[in-house]
């Protein structure tokens, strides 16, 4: 059976974490170390993680955003899998297990996602929840970090996740994944929920899309760059 990492980005995720660290440990599958990387948080982040002991681990360092602290996180793992999970997010309890089973019944698949259900946080007031819950109703595919359990060696083989961008960094490794030809399998349940509250990163800086324009820029142009080398 291989060994499962679990990296967590968090910066001041005290009002979370405790939810988010309760969900990777109720695991149907076990994961053998759950590396919190306190990305220069100024409220009890790290205390709220150092609480559950082993098999947490904290690791500290100057805020650089999430691409940079996941970036940190897998440095410090050395397990065959690595899955990733946002401070403010929870998974179902058979997220690891469903697909670890995937990964390990077929070696020629390097990742495995999920469906993605969004979620209000229960401390906003009613009529703020159902207003962001509209937006978006039905379980959707989990492109994204939280919802994916991926080979070390499949990770490696892409590269970390860009660090020069504070949203658009998944959209950015998955367009290079897809580029270097990995292959994937979604699996057709929930297993991460999302959070939507006052300060999710995305919502902060719904107002900036630089990030997604150059996410999706870079895309394009190695879709041109591969186009070229083909004529």
């Amino acid at each position: 059976m291989n060994a499962i990492d679990v990296v967590i980005p968090a910066f001041n995720a005290a009002r979370y974490l405790h939810e988010a660290l309760a969900s990777v440990l109720s695991q149907d599958r076990a994961a053998r170390r759950i590396i919190v990387v306190d990305d220069g948080s100024t409220d009890g982040t790290a205390d709220i993680a150092a609480k559950f002991g082993l098999p947490v681990e904290i690791t500290r360092r100057r805020n650089g955003g999430a691409a940079a602290a996941r970036n940190a996180g897998v440095v410090r793992s050395d397990a065959a899998f690595v899955a990733f999970l946002d401070a403010d997010d929870r998974w179902i309890a058979h997220k690891l297990a469903r697909q670890a089973a995937a990964l390990e019944s077929d070696p020629s698949i390097d990742f495995v996602l999920s469906l993605v259900r969004a979620f209000a946080s229960p401390e906003l007031p009613e009529a703020e929840r159902a207003a962001l819950e509209a937006q978006q109703p039905r379980p959707f595919e989990g492109w994204v970090a939280g919802s994916m359990l991926i080979r070390r060696a499949s990770f490696d083989r892409v590269g970390p996740f860009v660090e020069d961008l504070r949203v658009g960094e998944a959209i950015d490794w998955f367009s290079r994944a897809r580029r270097d030809g990995l292959n994937h399998l979604i699996v057709p349940e929930v297993l991460l929920e999302r959070r939507l509250h006052r300060h999710n990163t995305t919502r902060l800086q719904a107002a900036d899309h630089r990030g997604y324009l150059l996410a999706a820029k870079r895309h394009v142009d190695r879709l041109r760059k591969d186009r070229e080398s083909e004529r």
